[in-house]
């Protein structure tokens, strides 16, 4: 709780301080976390649990997809009427994961010391972990690593009285679904661990099967009872098992998410595509004594790793299937990819399940803590002294947190700034935003993820409306895309439904449906004022909408721009063979700007028009008297006939 209090403060514990979530920090996921949780409280309450038809609109979704801490989401929507109008949980539940794991940390240390001054000790190995760190700022349901902790505790008590697992580790894998799916595979094979070396110990398989086959029921039910399993999630995970593997560099690489740096003295290593999410930095402390104690261990003879990995046979087999699957087939290895091992389509979509494959590696990740920490205490030779044990591990101890000081005061600098709602008020500054709020009931997305699309998700919560913008980590693409087909065949008519904002990400599509709308829509681009987020919108009811800076109505005046399209033969609408032919989609406002046009003008220059060619289907391609049309780029262009 200290550690917490010193990096977070108390603001988050503040339920009706909700600035740190609406805010976002490092890579802003909290803002989608709290969406689904503003979505799910201004739902009907029902059973399964943690489901909202706000989200993915019409179908719905559990909550379980925006990352919302089910358990907590649940339980807090129970005691929605008793609470305040402005409420937040995660801050509350982050205390608890900073918690839990201190508690479990002592608790494993405690296996391998006696007293309370050497656990202790051992245990700010583990709340000091950068794992911990990065995972709870990043993603706030995968702070709670206490549960690897805890399955580790409950493996090594159980193993050092020769028992059966308890009814603790059997609510744990329950807890594991409700908090996170994430760690289901590594708190089971945990349990599988224990479970399979105490039948081959003892002969009695009968008893730890049934354990199993009831934990596993159980915590099917519960993934049930809190909609893991509702509706067909088909989308979202478009990158594949692979791409967010684990680096061989990742235990001394200390570079975190937003270019934090865990470490005073370790240089920061290449990485290839999504490692960053296999984030395993151990620490320069444990970095240290890990190796060290090892050596002098086995120099002594006093560390056996045969008879180790005897007594302990299925919690290495299970440690290093869990390694290889972090892994991946995509071998990596500082900033180049050593080998890909070509896998059959069944079941590179099966391992896609858990794609981020990297995160199956934290229950090793801490075993190596708790390696360093055990080896060291037996390094110590007994004629050292009783005190020379707490004195090693105290000067590990503070070697550690003063190699990750630097990444501490980052992410506490962060949520520092984030304490205040106008620090980040987000790309909804228009005034077009203030205007709709009170029109429209849906946000329909119509190709893509929007811009900004979690301000975008608060400000339709906010509002009671609702969006189908797939900004969640699972949905139903099918059905999304149906809904998509339905809503622009209608557009095309000229039909849209009064009660509906219809959104744009790629300007392309919307030239093509914009001349079609009803008389009565306002057309048109709507940006934020730093200008990184550009929103092509359709707003029946708005024709008299005069706009702002931030608004460009679709009409005559409207700008030309190349069509921001990409494939092995064009670079953002320019061929790449010729640098001279450009292409644009293919609407009633673009041909009529273009058929006739003799010269391009953009920045003051102008390029006649050599050829004009619309012979592919969608698409008008032009050929310029120009050297490179790639200056062409982002540019307003004009015509001249």
């Amino acid at each position: 709780m200290l550690v917490f209090f010193l990096v977070y403060g108390a603001g988050p514990l503040d339920v009706t301080n909700d600035a740190f979530c609406r805010g976002g920090y490092i890579e802003k996921d909290i803002q989608q976390h709290y969406a689904g949780w503003l979505f799910y409280r201004q739902s009907d309450l029902g059973f399964p649990f943690c489901l909202t038809q706000d989200l993915n609109y019409p179908d719905g979704i559990s909550i379980a997809y925006t990352d919302s801490v089910p358990l907590f989401a649940a339980l807090f929507r129970i005691l929605s009427p008793l609470l305040p109008d402005t409420f937040q949980y995660f801050g509350l539940f982050t205390l608890m994961c900073f918690f839990m794991q201190g508690a479990f940390g002592a608790l494993l240390a405690g296996c391998f010391a006696r007293g309370v001054l050497l656990p202790v000790l051992g245990d700010i190995l583990f709340v000091s972990s950068p794992v911990l760190f990065e995972r709870a700022f990043r993603h706030t349901a995968l702070g709670a690593q206490f549960l690897i902790l805890a399955a580790l505790y409950c493996y090594f008590e159980c193993r050092r009285h020769d028992r059966m697992p308890s009814i603790g580790l059997f609510v744990l894998n329950i807890a594991a679904i409700t908090i996170h799916p994430y760690f289901l595979p590594m708190t089971y094979a945990i349990t599988l661990a224990l479970l399979a070396e105490y039948a081959v110990t003892r002969r009695r398989f009968a008893v730890p099967a049934l354990y199993l086959f009831a934990d596993l029921a159980a915590t099917l039910a519960a993934g049930w009872a809190f909609g893991l399993f509702y509706g067909n999630a088909s989308g979202g995970s478009e990158a594949l098992y692979g791409y967010f593997g684990l680096n061989l560099n990742a235990l001394w690489n200390p570079v975190g998410v937003g270019g934090v740096q865990w470490s005073r003295l370790l240089p920061v290593q290449n990485q290839v595509g999504g490692n960053y999410d296999a984030f395993a930095y151990l620490g320069l402390g444990v970095l240290i004594a890990l190796p060290l104690a090892a050596v002098v261990l086995l120099v002594q003879r006093r560390l056996h790793l045969a008879g180790l990995l005897r007594r302990h046979w299925m919690l290495a087999a299970v440690c290093l299937i869990l390694s290889v699957f972090a892994v991946s087939n995509v071998v990596t290895a500082n900033g180049a990819t050593l080998l890909t091992v070509p896998l059959p389509a069944k079941l590179l979509s099966l391992c896609s399940i858990f794609r981020s494959s990297g995160r199956l590696f934290w229950p090793v990740y801490y075993l190596l803590i708790l390696a360093a920490f055990a080896f060291a205490l037996r390094a110590v030779p007994q004629k050292a002294g009783r005190l020379a044990p707490a004195l090693l591990l105290a000067i590990l101890c503070a070697v550690q947190v003063w190699d990750i000081s630097p990444g501490l005061i980052q992410r506490s600098d962060a949520m520092k700034e984030t304490q205040s709602s106008e620090a980040f008020p987000g790309g909804l500054n228009s005034s077009f935003w203030q205007q709709a709020q009170s029109l429209y009931t849906h946000i329909f997305s119509l190709d893509g993820i929007q811009d900004d699309a979690l301000h975008l998700a608060l400000y339709a919560a906010d509002h009671d409306m609702t969006t189908n913008d797939p900004f969640a980590a699972r949905y139903d693409a099918e059905s999304l895309a149906a809904a998509r087909s339905d809503a622009l065949t209608a557009l095309s008519r000229g039909e849209a439904d009064p009660d509906t904002l219809y959104l744009f990400h790629d300007e392309t599509v919307f030239l093509k449906y914009a001349d079609a709308a009803p008389d009565d829509s306002w057309c048109g681009e709507v940006s934020s004022a730093d200008g990184s987020c550009h929103w092509y919108v359709i707003a029946p009811g708005m024709q008299s909408f005069t706009g702002d800076d931030l608004c460009t109505p679709f009409d005559e005046n409207y700008p030309l721009r190349l069509a921001d399209y990409t494939d092995q033969l064009w670079n953002r609408g320019v061929l790449d063979s010729d640098k001279k032919t450009v292409c644009f989609a293919d609407a009633p406002f673009t041909r009529s700007r273009l058929e006739n046009a003799s010269t391009i003008c953009a920045d003051g220059k102008t390029y006649a028009i050599l050829n004009f060619d619309d012979s592919d289907p969608g698409w008008l391609m032009l050929t310029l008297d120009i050297p490179d049309a790639t200056v062409l780029w982002d540019k307003e262009l004009e015509t001249i006939s």
